[in-house]
């Protein structure tokens, strides 16, 4: 798969890496001089440019991208570098860096952004993931699909505890991808049982994500009442 990353900085350089050693082929794009470090990340390509301007994307050869990921630090060079990718060039997939969470309502299919991920609302959910038990915790926004990575870890008093993935009446537009339980990562299917502390990852529309944890953390009516 190639790989184009518009943004040459410790975010973009890590992400390379990263896909370099998955057996990707990785483009890395950035104007500044000062950024071009090939020996950081020698089995990249680099291209000294404007990923804004697209004689630079023509030299980049971004048709020729399956992926095209805008991670510089400026959300408007990454809102103009996913609308071109998408919109000029066709790429089938356009993953944006948001770096003000006030401007990730833009980071969406009219700006050609599949995909937005804010590193600021992503740390906040993480320390949110980790202290909270019966709270769903929003990951990740996906632009295309209207839909969200979200997470919730099943209390002990969920009525769901026990019951098999399949009798469970999920909500529309929604889809269990996902059981972490302990140091397992499973792919659920209909005959597993939820169990407590189960770690839970949805893809979900926005308007469902109410309703989902209303259904996961309710509680069992007790016995003695």
């Amino acid at each position: 798969m190639r790989v184009a990353i518009a943004g040459a900085g410790a975010v973009g350089r890590s992400i390379a890496g990263e896909l370099l050693e998955n057996g990707h082929e990785v483009l890395l794009v950035d104007k500044a001089p000062t950024a071009i470090s090939v020996e950081r990340v020698p089995l990249a390509e680099w291209l000294l440019a404007d990923a804004c301007e697209i004689t630079s994307l023509d030299e980049a050869a971004l048709q020729r991208c399956h992926v095209v990921i805008a991670a510089t630090g400026d959300d408007k060079v990454n809102l103009v570098v996913s609308l071109l990718a998408k919109t000029e060039y066709g790429v089938p997939r356009v993953v944006a860096r948001v770096n003000n969470p006030k401007n990730e309502w833009l980071f969406n299919e009219s700006w050609g952004v599949d995909v937005a991920v804010s590193t600021p609302r992503l740390m906040s959910a993480l320390v949110e993931e980790a202290v909270s038990v019966g709270d769903l915790v929003r990951l990740m926004r996906f632009s295309q699909g209207d839909a969200n990575l979200v997470e919730l870890t099943l209390p002990p008093e969920s009525a769901l505890a026990g019951t098999r993935v399949g009798d469970v009446a999920w909500p529309d537009d929604t889809s269990l991808v996902t059981i972490i339980r302990g140091n397992r990562v499973l792919t659920p299917n209909r005959e597993d049982a939820l169990e407590a502390g189960d770690e839970l990852l949805f893809v979900a529309a926005p308007a469902r994500e109410e309703q989902l944890e209303d259904l996961l953390s309710v509680r069992r009516e007790d016995d003695s009442a």
